[in-house]
């Protein structure tokens, strides 16, 4: 029988290499023996639900470090900030979202029943259109969108975007609160892959400075912290504050953990005390990273405004990102943060060290130098059947369709289960994306395109996990029935 802390001690004694969050990379961190500090709320040590002593003062020093006027302590990761935030500036109405939201967001307009206008993200400047993990989605959002549709819909009551992305696109914060605040309303931002932004000339600005009203950050994903610790920073006037402490106090466990909170407080005290040569030293390291792998004849390394997420794109290979994600796992033991269609995603952190920069480089350049051979001999232009499943064209743009309804009208409405490949055409009842990064690429309520379901059964052929149908084989998908739902 296995058991799983058994698993976690056998692979900490290897030499497998975490390019993949926490950011403390299971070594950069100050806790010891967790059950000591397993308490509950005893005298002296505060309640995270009503903080008036330790707890308030840690969150107040996080409040003074990253600039906020105030600064909540997640215990269930972004996820929590996200549905407080979006409950508490939209507690009914319509919301403008940008459509490459983690499903989160999603989540919070289903459960107060919102309306979404969706915002669609432009290109990224042409650098990662041969590599996209599905089409509409991966770029920045555009002031000009966000106004645009504001114009368009004056009863929105909050704008909510993501920024940076899981493979670290930026968009105009500054801009985009603007254009928010001309409307009197609040601009929420997923900040989740971006708690290290501002805090060394290399990185982007956080949102916090850039004028934005909440801000949700996840101290696990880049910083030394432990998995599902998160922030949430308010300024301004244009969020209801008390109400967001109200959904804080739904959205979150009424049994917080200390461990948690003390990880969050002791990562917040190592960055005020160590920031500064621990963000010198990272920066260093990407530098040098760039520098060892800008040769590369057939694989590409993609960087985006968060230099911090290293993309390694198959180039001319032929190879798929699973395929390039094995091969660094099981004959380099690293491991990367995730294996999208045509590229991986490689997340460093200021846990990282100079030792696993230099296994990653090398790694690369071995990989690069095999497949330069093979191309050159002429293996790589007959390849395998995966090979030639990724000839041009299929990492090409994905439409994304339009709503029909909201989420929460088609989550409710008579449904019916249909082979995934038989539902071009029908109004999805259930989400269906690929984790990570949990983006919905189906979203109840859109009626399904061709092309768009071409690409998943391509994704689930491929291997990749399609998520969030009731069907775990995402063989079957739950759609609307329009007749009983009064649709034809």
């Amino acid at each position: 029988m296995r058991y799983l802390y058994d698993e976690l001690t056998a692979y900490c004694q290897s030499d497998f290499y975490p390019f993949h969050m926490p950011g403390h990379k299971r070594r950069l961190g100050t806790l010891s023996d967790p059950f000591r500090f397993d308490i509950t709320e005893i005298e002296g040590f505060d309640n995270l639900h009503h903080a008036e002593g330790l707890i308030k003062e840690a969150q107040q020093r996080a409040a003074a470090f990253y600039g906020s006027s105030e600064t909540h302590f997640l215990v269930n990761g972004s996820t929590c900030g996200i549905l407080a935030a979006i409950g508490a500036c939209a507690p009914e109405g319509k919301i403008l979202m940008a459509r490459n939201c983690h499903k989160a967001a999603y989540h919070a307009v289903y459960l107060n029943r919102l309306e979404a206008v969706y915002v669609y993200p432009g290109q990224w400047e042409g650098r990662l259109q041969a590599e996209k993990r599905g089409g509409g989605l991966w770029g920045a959002v555009a002031p000009e969108a966000v106004r645009q549709a504001l114009a368009g819909h004056p009863d929105i009551r909050a704008v909510f975007i993501t920024s940076p992305t899981y493979e670290g696109v930026v968009s105009d914060v500054a801009g985009i609160a603007a254009a928010a605040h001309e409307r009197g309303i609040p601009l929420i931002v997923d900040e989740a892959h971006g708690a290290h932004f501002g805090m060394h000339p290399m990185f982007p600005e956080s949102a916090i400075r850039q004028g934005a009203d909440v801000v949700i950050q996840s101290l696990h994903k880049t910083l030394p912290s432990l998995t599902q610790t998160a922030l949430l920073h308010v300024n301004g006037s244009f969020a209801d504050r008390e109400r967001l402490r109200r959904m804080l106090g739904i959205y979150q466990s009424s049994s917080p953990s200390y461990i948690l909170m003390a990880g969050m407080d002791q990562c917040i005290r190592m960055l005020e005390e160590s920031g500064r040569e621990l963000f010198e030293a990272f920066a260093k390291n990407l530098s040098w990273f760039y520098k060892e792998t800008r040769e590369l004849s057939v694989l590409k390394i993609l960087r985006a405004e968060d230099p911090s997420k290293i993309l390694v794109s198959s180039g001319s290979s032929g190879l798929s990102g699973r395929e390039i994600g094995g091969l660094l796992r099981n004959r380099y033991h690293l491991e990367v943060e995730m294996e999208a269609v045509c590229y991986v995603l490689v997340l460093t952190s200021v846990g990282d060290t100079r030792e696993g920069f230099e296994r990653l480089a090398r790694a690369l350049r071995e990989m690069d130098e095999r497949l330069c051979r093979k191309k050159n001999g002429g293996i790589l232009a007959a390849g395998s059947m995966e090979a030639k499943a990724f000839s041009p064209g299929v990492c090409r743009e994905r439409k994304v369709p339009c709503p029909e309804m909201s989420v929460w009208q088609a989550e409710n409405a008579r449904q019916r289960r249909i082979l995934l490949e038989k539902s071009e055409g029908y109004i999805a009842a259930e989400f269906v994306y690929l984790y990570p990064p949990g983006i919905p690429l189906i979203v109840p309520g859109e009626r399904i395109q061709k092309e768009t379901l071409q690409l998943l059964l391509r994704d689930r052929e491929l291997g990749y996990s399609l998520q969030g149908p009731e069907d775990l084989l995402a063989e079957y998908l739950r759609v609307v029935e329009e007749q009983a739902s009064g649709l034809v």
